[in-house]
């Protein structure tokens, strides 16, 4: 599904994966990345309706 303009105006881009991913770790919070269908930039969700998550990512190991 394609990321709403106003959703993705809403949040912050990162311009890497990487960058993403360790936003993603300092926040605490349990955050998955994505490339976004709009700005082609990576946003972070905690929305997992329709993405299967592996239980190794779950646990923080994969």
């Amino acid at each position: 599904m394609r990321t709403k303009l106003s959703t993705c105006g809403r949040k912050l881009r990162f311009g890497t994966a990487a960058e993403a991913t360790a936003a993603a770790q300092r926040s605490g919070m349990d955050l998955r990345v994505y490339r976004c269908g709009r700005c082609r930039q990576f946003h972070l969700t905690s929305r997992t309706k329709g993405k299967w998550v592996s239980p190794r990512s779950r646990a923080g190991l994969g």
